[in-house]
């Protein structure tokens, strides 16, 4: 039986991720501060007897490590990060913090200990815009445009000079909009709550054009354990639908029709919906595929699906 630790394990991703590797026979612990995470997003784990949570610090080294304890620990998931773009935009230490500085933290943990495998979540805005040009794992330069993607960018970098130095396997999952349950943020949710506080009209930044691809949590939790089972000595890849995406506007009239089908929808103008926003995205996950892996839902299901999913969930609170 491994033992995981998964940073960041509070979050969307992370409890989704500690359910699966539980259901395999597996041990796993959480660490997380909370300040993303919640939680109740892990209802379903703390009864599950190989299941540990700490509530802890994790862009502190120290405090990391003194956290943990005599722990012993096989594998590092890395989830820790600001998973809210704008608000790095404003503040660029929240994605110093959260983003870059959890993975030095790690990974200095990670040296102390011994511990030699870790899977981090990266993302697909280290890429930056690149229009219409579709998006492999070679192409350059990487040109991030938001705090986010540069910090996730430079957390590559620092994973590639470990895995050079003391680590024996690095792998790095690259995606792009991850929806589902429990949602914390992302334009479903957000959508979902601007109909709840006004039910006659929804707004929306921009002007509905921006088009990308969309996971679901599902898919993405299949694809990351696929490539750590592939015991890869460093390993990055695209996770993500096969097709083209969908558009703002596609997601917006799918929430209303399911949950205010009366309410009317007022678009912005341009087709950023903030600073840092990618307005059109294509990803290529040919890498992927060729490993065997193929997602069960495209982009237009995997929003349907969220949609139910994250209505019912907001009905209840």
């Amino acid at each position: 039986m491994k033992v995981h630790l998964i940073a960041g394990g509070a979050g969307f991703i992370g409890v989704n991720l500690a359910a699966t590797l539980l259901q395999r026979g597996d041990a796993v612990i959480v660490i997380d501060d909370l300040s993303r995470g919640l939680r109740d997003n892990m209802a379903g784990l703390t009864g599950h007897n190989s299941f540990t949570f700490i509530e802890a610090d994790c862009s502190e080294p120290d405090v990391l490590d003194a956290a943990l304890g005599d722990l012993k620990i096989d594998e590092v998931w890395h989830m820790a990060a600001n998973s809210d773009i704008p608000a790095g935009v404003a503040d660029y230490k929240v994605d110093l913090r959260q983003t870059f500085l959890t993975t030095v933290a790690i990974l200095d943990v990670m040296k102390r200990r011994g511990i030699p495998v870790i899977h981090f979540a990266s993302s697909s805005a280290i890429y930056g815009d690149h229009g219409d040009e579709l998006i492999h794992e070679n192409i350059g330069p990487l040109l991030p445009i938001s705090n986010y993607g540069a910090m996730k960018l430079a957390s590559e970098a620092q994973l590639r000079a470990a895995k050079e130095a003391y680590l024996e396997r690095v792998s790095m999952f690259r995606f792009p909009n991850v929806i589902g349950i429990p949602a914390t943020h992302g334009v479903i949710l957000d959508f979902v709550r601007k109909l709840l506080a006004s039910p006659d009209e929804l707004e929306v930044l921009g002007n509905g054009t921006q088009q990308k691809s969309y996971l679901h949590v599902s898919d993405l939790v299949s694809a990351m354990v696929h490539i750590a089972d592939r015991q890869e000595d460093f390993a990055f890849y695209n996770i993500g639908p096969t097709d083209d995406g969908v558009t703002v506007r596609f997601i917006a009239e799918t929430v209303r029709d399911a949950f205010r089908p009366e309410a009317a929808i007022r678009f912005g103008e341009g087709n950023r919906g903030w600073v840092g926003d990618v307005p059109k995205f294509c990803y290529s996950v040919d890498k992927l595929l060729a490993t065997g892996w193929r997602p069960s839902l495209g982009s237009s299901e995997a929003v349907i699906k969220a949609v139910s999913e994250i209505i019912a969930g907001e009905a209840v609170r």
